[in-house]
This record gives structure tokens, C-alpha cells and sequence, in this order.
């Protein structure tokens, strides 16, 4: 989940509910550990908003797919499409999806390993030997923000701006101040707001500008109507801030993996098909789930993992401990690319399932493949040590790494 839907708005207290339940602290150091010290003795936790925290994999699939008892509708900001319910959710998918086509994907691909293999170029500078880098804050970020600005045809002139807000994005976000990471929000809807203005015509919309994806959304009529402002807003808030962060985090993961499993990262390197690599990607994204949790509130009554659930709770779908769950996965550290496809979260599930998931494996994948391309080694810094993030992101915020480019 994204700093905005969790930390900029805060979760409100609810009255805890009449059970005896462990506690779930937060924020925390490297949720995985939290809560899989938890969920061995309890399907639920209950978190000091009063939130109750859905721990295993079959509960948190089962509120995820029934929307009519644990509403999305948490959020005292819009939030589109996620913080939509029912006909509403329905309809804004409709209208989103298209931009996530395997055609449009595919047409974006030489954009997205351009900036990928920019960025490998600006790593390794001029000399022959290894160098140096931050696999999230250096590489992570800065690919991330120009593979989204070519997606969208954001002017590269916005790059400085967008690499300095994922940086303090993250900041608020592990602060925990709900001043600090409402800031960095306000800022990003300025920045939305200042891509959007010179795309609008002389009749106030983005009929007859030059065609990319953000002036494809401005005139986009799948509504039957033209979306609002603050729609537009919102939606492009969705698409970008929350895939900044999120591909940084993943790239700080998947390189932090690889550098410490060498017979990995060597048959990667030898070559692999990209359904390959997507199922590798995931399965390292699911053994450390950078996404930790969403939220729900539940509608009406309803009974979980054995405890009665009153309507109006808050409660919280646990991904990363779902990914983790010993009932499905076993060992949730063992390596299984293929036999565990079919119960990774890392994309949630249900009607709410992340619609923005095509355009993530295929950043996420070319990056990898245009990184194992530039350098023949990746090992973990000897000196600076990787530091993991705090909730509500999971993760690293920092993973330094040596890169030794390839001859």
C-alpha cells in the first residue's frame, strides 16, 4: 500500500473489539518479522488504532474478494479506483483498464529499457571497475521516474522534482507524522496539476494537444462524461505516486535477493524468457512483500477466523503476512517460482486486484534484465549495510550495492 492511502491519512480508532487479541505493533523495522512471530498462535491481531489485522492467507483472500462486507471505502480522501465500492469501482476499472492492454505494454517496452539502460550508463560513469550505488534511493528511483514519465509524457525537465518527492515521500512515510506525509501529498497534486494545465485547450480540455496517455486520460469519455479535476488528479496520483515508491522498493528487493543468491542471479544472467522472469520477480517479491497491507471496514457483522467482527470495524488485509502464511506456502523463505504462483498477493486479489500490474512487470523485468546485461557481478556493499523500511511500506529504504560492469 502506498504512504498516502495508509500514513497521510491515518487509520481511525475504532472501539476494540471484545476479544482478547495480540498486538500488532506499529510502525515497525521489517514487518515479515512482525508477523511471522504472530501468526504461528493468531489468525488476527488488533493494532493500536484498533484496527484488527487479518494474518493468514485464507482470511485476508476471503475479505479481499467479498467487497460487500469490507468496503474500500476508508479513505476520507478520493481515492479512484481503490477507494471505490460496487457499480462506481466497476466503472472507473472499465475506464483504466485500457491503458494496461498487452498491446500498449508491448509498445511502451522500448521507452521503459531506454531509461533502464540510461540509468545503468549513469551508474557505472566512465571507469572499468565496480562502483558503488543505492539499489532503491539511486537506481530504483531514478529509473522508476523516467520509465513513468515516458509511459505518460510527463517533460523530462520534471526528473529533479519527481526524484527529490520519492525521497521525502518515504522520509513522511517512516516519520509517521501525519503533517509531514499530508505535505508531501499536497505537493504531488501540484505537480499533477502543473502537467496538466498546458495540455488543456482553448476550450478548456485536452482535445486537439499533442497525444499521450495523460492527455488521452483528459479527453477519456468511458464515464460518458469528461472526468472532473480532482478525478484526474486522483487517478494520476494512483498511477504514479504510489508506482514510484512501489518500483523502487521492488528493484531494492529483487537486487538485494540476487546479490545474495549467486546461482540466481547467474541464470538470470545466462537468459531466461520474460515468463520466467516474471514468475522469478514475483516469488521474490512475495518471500519480501514490499506492499504491506490495505484497508477495509467492514459493512456489516461478520464472523473471521473464529471472532465476531462488529460492522463499522476497521481492519487491515495483511499481504505480507498472507505471502508468509506456513499453511499455504510452508517454508515461506523456500524459493518456489512455479508451485507457488497460483497463492502469491503480491498484487492483491479480488475486484480491487492492483489494475496497474502489467505496466509494473514490465518495468520491474526490463530493469532486471537491462542490470544483469550492464554488470557481471552484484554483490552487497561490504561496508554499508541494507536498511529496512518501516510500515506502512515493507521492504528497504536503502540497499547500497557494488556493481561490476560487464566487459
Amino acid at each position: 500500500m502506498s504512504a498516502e492511502d495508509h500514513a497521510a491519512d491515518g487509520l481511525a480508532h475504532t472501539a476494540a473489539p471484545a476479544v482478547d487479541l495480540p498486538d500488532f505493533p506499529v510502525p515497525s523495522h521489517d514487518p515479515r518479522a512482525v508477523s511471522d512471530a504472530i501468526r504461528p498462535d493468531a489468525r488476527i491481531a488488533l493494532s493500536s488504532s484498533g484496527a484488527m489485522v487479518l494474518l493468514r492467507h485464507a482470511d485476508v483472500v476471503a475479505a479481499a474478494r467479498d467487497p460487500e462486507v469490507f468496503s474500500s471505502a476508508v479513505s476520507r480522501f478520493l481515492q479512484l479506483p481503490n477507494g471505490l465500492d460496487g457499480k462506481e469501482h466497476a466503472a472507473f476499472r472499465r475506464l483504466i483498464g485500457p491503458y494496461f492492454t498487452a498491446e500498449r505494454m508491448a509498445a511502451l517496452e522500448p521507452g521503459v529499457r531506454e531509461a533502464a539502460r540510461q540509468v545503468c550508463a549513469e551508474v557505472a560513469g566512465a571507469g572499468a571497475g565496480a562502483v558503488g550505488c543505492d539499489a532503491v534511493g539511486e537506481f530504483g528511483s531514478r529509473f522508476a521516474v523516467r520509465a513513468m514519465m515516458r509511459w505518460l509524457g510527463w517533460p523530462a525537465g520534471l526528473e529533479p522534482t519527481l526524484v527529490e518527492w520519492v525521497a521525502d515521500n518515504q522520509a513522511a512515510t517512516r516519520s509517521g507524522r501525519l503533517d509531514a506525509t499530508a505535505d508531501v501529498a499536497r505537493r504531488y497534486d501540484e505537480i499533477i496539476r502543473s502537467v496538466l494545465a498546458p495540455r488543456r485547450g482553448s476550450g478548456g480540455d485536452a482535445d486537439g494537444m499533442r497525444q499521450d496517455v495523460t492527455a488521452e486520460l483528459m479527453s477519456d469519455r468511458a464515464l460518458g462524461r469528461p472526468l472532473r479535476d480532482e478525478e484526474l488528479v486522483s487517478v494520476l496520483r494512483n498511477w504514479t505516486g504510489g508506482d514510484l515508491g512501489s518500483i523502487a522498493l521492488s528493484l531494492g528487493v529483487v537486487l538485494h535477493y540476487l546479490a545474495t543468491h549467486r546461482a540466481l542471479q547467474d541464470r538470470v544472467r545466462s537468459g531466461v524468457t520474460r515468463g520466467e522472469l516474471t514468475a522469478i520477480v514475483d516469488e521474490i517479491l512475495r518471500i519480501d512483500d514490499p506492499f504491506v497491507a490495505n484497508r477495509r471496514v467492514t459493512t456489516c457483522p461478520v464472523s473471521r477466523g473464529g471472532i465476531q467482527v462488529p460492522a463499522g470495524q476497521r481492519v487491515v488485509l495483511n499481504w505480507t503476512s498472507a505471502n508468509r502464511d506456513e499453511e499455504v506456502f510452508g517454508d515461506p523463505d523456500r524459493f518456489d517460482p512455479d508451485g507457488n504462483a497460483g497463492n502469491n498477493l503480491v498484487y492483491g486479489t479480488g475486484p480491487h486486484v492492483c489494475p496497474g500490474r502489467p505496466l509494473a512487470t514490465l518495468e520491474l523485468c526490463v530493469a532486471v534484465e537491462e542490470i544483469v546485461a550492464a554488470f557481471a557481478d552484484i554483490t552487497l556493499d561490504p561496508v554499508l549495510r541494507p536498511e529496512r523500511s518501516i510500515t506502512p511500506n515493507g521492504g528497504f529504504s536503502s540497499v547500497p550495492v557494488v556493481l561490476t560492469p560487464a566487459r
